[in-house]
């Protein structure tokens, strides 16, 4: 497990943590190098692992020819499925049991001659030296009997189905005839949209060390999701959960990527049980597109009807995306639009197609990210037929309750986001005719989009520990990312107990930990903070009960609720000089410290939390409509001979309710719009349409934005706390990713009269 300990004491001199820019805790760690990340970890007499990928999409392995590749020298073994020990196969995907979706792919491959897609493993080279198993790796010949494959999404999304949705991810919906109240509308728009196959590209490619202690497993795994991967691996090896031990201190991004268990994190784990060695395996970037699925394309048709003032009659969005025919994870590619705008006539629906390619996965805000592309330019349209300004629009169609069963917002700023971010970016200055701002040669244009995530909440188990001498130790198997996610949690503690924050340490990415859901969904900061909260009311309480042991104490005879947390220790409230500090209540006691917690360590516990998050959703679901929001504006520069495009100025304000840590929550957003700049200008995962084949696997051809290709980003947050999550918080982990792409589309549109609905914009869109 990680410590961390915060070393700023800007919070003690100001009386609070909580909404202070304070530095990330594992600062110091990364920036000299001494963070150790899963590929790091030093073992004696390790050995390496390189996989072999499969060149067809469907069929069936005839021939394996490894004799090259185990004579060559340093080679110790090469595993196909001719060779490999019997795994049990992934578990049949339950929604009640959510461990169970720890791998989007259903086959046990290296346990089957089948190839299911064009990169799947089918075998692993083990050797001395990583140059040695990666070398061997290509000396291996293998031989197919090929079967028909279907890999072409632009020519299968004809044969889509209706997808099928879930309490948690509704796939349709229906209010009224929109498709009637779409044909009497004065006014409409009725628009396709396409968004291609998007990977990840965390800078650190996917890594595992794994070594065996007779059945007893220790992995360090680049994941986002340490008890998931626990579980899965105890059920894949058959071994009870608590004899795996998954470490992740450190992971260099995943947006993701890293939330389940792929083939390389099996196989290596797989690959030292048969060679008896600790084994490493670090895929290549080329590996990581190989075995690591990546947002679904889609094809998308929005369409709206008006009135002549612009209320809207009609919203109609409908998407095709596709999974695997072995898996995949489906995205929720019209949720946004279930919740934006108060249309009288709604329809709704999402559609799959299954195709021979890598299971797809989640991928940071999935299906809002392009959901949002395609309604908030169709919008943007929409206003300019109407010659309304775009956020007027917005404004007019602004609902008061969801639109679509009409529950209650859990809070809704939107009005406000927009407000901020026309002031602070000048909106009124833009010209509303379509080309008529120029900066010398290049054409300005100016948009807007909403943005829109869902906030949920998970459930954790954390533990507090209050030593005598005034440090607390907050335990719980949390992920950090790279978004200060153990920086916030110390800060809260240290607010709920009344410490310094430099007495705050937070030990977490580590599966002896009490249990923590994965970093996903935006969903860490609430869940954690909500569990941490918990234990420290359950731990002042704890420490109270000492005091009122004591004949001494000057807190004898309160209650908790009377009583207020500061300056190390316990105070009344009306009488702030009348109070004892913990040191002093535990030293009077005997005790060298106290420890309290929420939640179970357990499997059992696991389940449980799982069963509290279900009840505690479907409760939520009934009553409200909980999300972040907030308003992207846009500014870019067109060259009208060459088609280039450069994003010259951006604003986000947005609505995330309460901000534990101004800095960290600023980096989130900025990071998430950044990857909004590359889904719309220049991010593609090109896939052969023969072959299944991905023609850019590496950082040379799948392009992702330079520093030369961002503007400076400003970030403003309306900082309004939620009334139904802990502190108020809400997520802004992917948020910031909504609504960017159409923000660029719609200011192009300004800057150039042309409206791209296929993503990305490239050049030759614009000539």
């Amino acid at each position: 497990m990680t410590q961390t300990r915060a070393r700023d004491a800007r919070s003690e001199a100001t009386g609070g943590a909580v909404g202070k820019p304070v530095d990330r805790l594992d600062g110091t760690a990364k920036t000299t190098g001494a963070a150790r990340y899963s590929a790091e970890y030093p073992y004696p007499n390790l050995a390496y692992a390189a996989l072999v990928y499969a060149t067809i999409s469907r069929g069936r392995i005839t021939q394996l020819d490894t004799s090259a590749a185990q004579a060559h020298p340093g080679v110790l073994t090469v595993i196909t499925h001719q060779n490999a020990p019997a795994m049990k196969p992934p578990p049949k995907p339950s929604t009640m049991d959510l461990s169970t979706r720890a791998s989007p792919i259903n086959v046990n491959y290296l346990n089957t001659d089948e190839v299911h897609w064009n990169g799947q493993p089918v075998a692993v080279v083990v050797a001395d030296t990583l140059e040695a198993a990666r070398h061997a790796a290509d000396l291996v010949r293998v031989t197919y009997e090929q079967m028909p494959a279907l890999v072409d999404f632009d020519a299968a999304k004809d044969t889509a189905v209706p997808q099928k949705g879930n309490a948690f991810l509704p796939a349709s919906g229906r209010k009224g005839d929109a498709q009637a109240a779409l044909l009497a509308a004065p006014m409409s728009v009725d628009m396709t949209f396409s968004t291609p196959t998007h990977h990840h590209n965390a800078i650190e490619p996917h890594a595992t060390t794994a070594a065996w202690d007779g059945d007893r497993l220790t992995v360090h795994d680049a994941t986002q999701n340490i008890d998931w991967t626990r579980t899965h691996l105890a059920l894949r090896f058959g071994i009870p959960a608590p004899d795996v031990r998954v470490i992740s201190l450190f992971v260099g991004g995943a947006f993701g990527g890293k939330a389940a268990v792929w083939p390389n994190t099996v196989l290596t784990v797989l690959a030292a049980r048969v060679t008896g060695r600790p084994v490493r395996m670090m895929l290549t970037r080329e590996g990581v597109y190989r075995i690591v699925g990546g947002r679904s394309a889609t094809a998308q048709r929005v369409a709206l009807g008006a009135t002549t003032d612009g209320s809207l009659t009609s919203l109609i969005h409908t998407s095709v995306a596709r999974i695997g025919r072995i898996g995949g994870m489906p995205d929720q590619v019209t949720y946004q639009s279930r919740h934006l705008y108060a249309a009288q006539n709604m329809l709704l629906q999402q559609n799959l197609v299954e195709l021979d390619l890598i299971p797809n996965t989640f991928m940071r805000a999935p299906g809002e990210a392009v959901g949002t592309f395609a309604v908030e330019s169709a919008v943007d349209e929409l206003a300019h037929r109407l010659a309304i300004d775009p956020i007027e629009l917005r404004m007019r169609n602004e609902p008061d309750t969801d639109p679509l069963d009409g529950k209650a917002f859990s809070h809704r700023r939107l009005r406000q986001a927009y407000e901020v971010g026309a002031q602070r970016f000048g909106w009124g200055r833009r010209n509303p005719e379509p080309g008529s701002m120029r900066d010398g040669k290049w054409l300005v244009g100016m948009g807007v989009a909403t943005a829109y995530h869902p906030a949920n909440q998970l459930s954790a188990s954390v533990t507090v520990r209050l030593s005598a001498d005034g440090t607390v130790l907050v335990r719980c198997g949390l992920h950090e990312m790279g978004m200060g996610a153990a920086t916030v949690q110390a800060q809260i503690a240290a607010d709920a107990l009344g410490v310094p924050l430099d007495a705050v340490r937070v030990d977490y990415g580590d599966s002896t930990l009490p249990v923590a859901p994965q970093a996903a969904a935006s969903t860490q900061t609430a869940t954690i903070a909500a569990s941490l909260l918990a234990a420290c009311d359950k731990l002042k309480a704890a420490v109270l009960s000492l005091a009122h042991h004591s004949p001494d104490s000057s807190l004898r005879r309160h209650r908790l609720a009377d009583l207020q947390a500061r300056d190390g220790g316990l105070y009344r409230t009306d009488q702030p000089a009348i109070g004892e500090t913990y040191a002093q209540i535990l030293t009077r006691a005997g005790r060298a410290d106290i420890e309290a917690g929420f939640g179970s360590d357990t499997r059992f516990g696991a389940m449980a939390g799982q069963m509290r998050f279900f009840a505690r959703y479907i409760r939520d679901s009934r009553r409200w409509v909980r999300a972040a929001s907030g308003a992207q504006f846009c500014e870019v520069r067109v060259d009208p001979d060459t088609g280039e495009v450069r994003v010259s100025r951006w604003l986000g304000v947005f609505d995330i309710g309460t901000v534990i840590n101004p800095k960290t929550a600023s980096s989130q957003l900025r990071g998430a719009i950044v990857m909004g700049i590359g889904m719309a200008l220049a991010e593609e995962t090109l896939i052969d349409p023969n072959t299944g084949r991905i023609m850019n696997a590496n950082l040379a051809d799948y392009h992702v934005p330079a520093h030369a290709d961002i503007p400076a980003i400003d970030i403003h947050c309306l900082g309004d706390p939620d009334p139904t999550t802990p502190l108020g918080v809400l997520g802004a982990g992917e948020v910031g990713i909504t609504g960017a792409a159409a923000a660029i589309a719609n200011a192009i549109h300004h800057a150039t009269g042309k409206r791209v609905t296929d993503l990305p914009i490239t050049l030759d869109k614009l000539l």
